[in-house]
């Protein structure tokens, strides 16, 4: 775009959060991610520096305090970490999860001011549980 040229006349709307969520895709997100976070956290948990954060955004979703588009948004970056296909596999190692991280990086720029202290509590207590029991 040149400097005389102007944007698109939509460029500065905001985006609405009610439009914008479809509730079916959530739907299906948080039914995804209900059957897959668990059992790929305590697969990789121990090796993932992001696990904290991953978990933390869990309680957060599950949390009936956090806005319905918050949710939206996490359910989404959590349905994509379970996702057994993704851009970079999860089975290269040193690089297979650097899209997940990326992911969960660019979330919690957008929507991490959700994530109260309890949920990083909770996800703390639940690494140390899993990493005494290794």
């Amino acid at each position: 775009m040149s400097a005389d040229s102007k944007p698109s006349p939509d460029v500065n709307q905001v985006i609405d959060p009610d439009r914008a969520l479809v509730p079916e895709v959530i739907q299906v997100n948080e039914r995804r991610v209900a059957r897959g976070f668990w059992p790929k956290m305590r697969r990789v948990a121990a090796r993932i520096p992001f696990a904290s954060d991953a978990l933390s955004i869990w309680w957060c979703a599950r949390d009936p305090a956090t806005p319905a588009a918050a949710k939206g948004i996490m359910f989404a970056a959590l349905a994509y970490f379970v996702l057994p296909t993704d851009a970079i596999p999860d089975i290269l190692a040193g690089i297979g999860f650097t899209d997940d991280a990326a992911v969960f990086a660019a979330l919690l720029a957008v929507v991490g001011k959700n994530i109260k202290p309890h949920h990083r509590d909770a996800a703390r207590a639940w690494l140390a549980r899993v990493t005494a029991d290794d």
